[in-house]
């Protein structure tokens, strides 16, 4: 779709952010920069890290293919429709919960959480679908944050967090479903909610950058993981 005639509200990390004159939706425009750190793709990081070419489409086409899968489930996304020629998708406008959340679901222990609990996980350790919640805040490197501390903050209603539970482990496991009958081990992954209509629905993007997968032991970069998932 052309962008003529919408207004840019936002240019984000990954992505830029417009809105159509009547305010009833969003376009979402996918770009080829990815999270990481002195140039290594890390999902896990809040900055720009590195620039990968393809993978703006490659992340369309991924959140696209997820977003109607998990519509099947019966969790309401904001997508409408995408539109590969342009690298966008039009989504229905959504509230963020105050400054924005971030759900992270892991499988498997690595990165942060290592970095954090050492002490008590090992490398490669088996996680249930453990699920966290960060706020978003670079500037304090998106802190955990319990679900205390949201209602008493003001962040989410009595009954909000487990929602997002819900919700954020059905997905987790209709996606680890699909990879592990490609060979692919789904380590950690991580989603954004917001509210439309006053109804949780989730938001933002379903890719390769949203998650840490391996095959055979050795990690996927984006736009191999984007290839294998999308084959076939």
């Amino acid at each position: 779709m052309s962008l003529e005639g919408l207004t840019l509200v936002k240019r984000g990390k990954t992505k830029d952010v417009y809105k159509s004159p009547d305010d009833n939706t969003v376009v979402l425009v996918f770009k080829d920069d990815a999270t990481g750190k002195d140039g290594v793709f890390d999902p896990g990081e809040n900055q720009v890290g590195l620039t990968i070419q393809g993978m703006g489409v490659s992340s369309l086409r991924m959140s696209g293919f997820f977003f109607q899968r998990i519509g099947q489930l019966g969790i309401p996304t904001h997508m409408v429709s995408f539109d590969e020629s342009e690298n966008t998708m039009t989504v229905l406008p959504a509230q963020l919960f105050s400054h924005g959340l971030e759900c992270v679901c892991r499988c498997v222990a690595t990165g942060s959480f290592i970095r954090r609990y050492g002490l008590y996980a090992r490398e490669g350790q088996i996680l249930h679908h453990l699920f966290e919640v960060t706020v978003k805040d670079d500037d304090r490197g998106d802190p955990l944050i319990t679900e205390d501390s949201l209602v008493e903050l003001g962040i989410l209603k009595a009954g909000e967090y487990g929602v997002l539970r819900d919700y954020t482990q059905r997905i987790t496991g209709l996606i680890a479903g699909i990879l592990l009958q490609k060979g692919i081990v789904l380590y950690d992954i991580k989603y954004e909610f917001g509210k439309h209509d006053n109804k949780i629905v989730l938001i933002d993007e379903i890719s390769a950058g949203s998650m840490r997968c391996y095959k055979d032991g050795v990690q996927l970069d984006p736009i191999t993981l984007a290839k294998l998932i999308l084959a076939g």
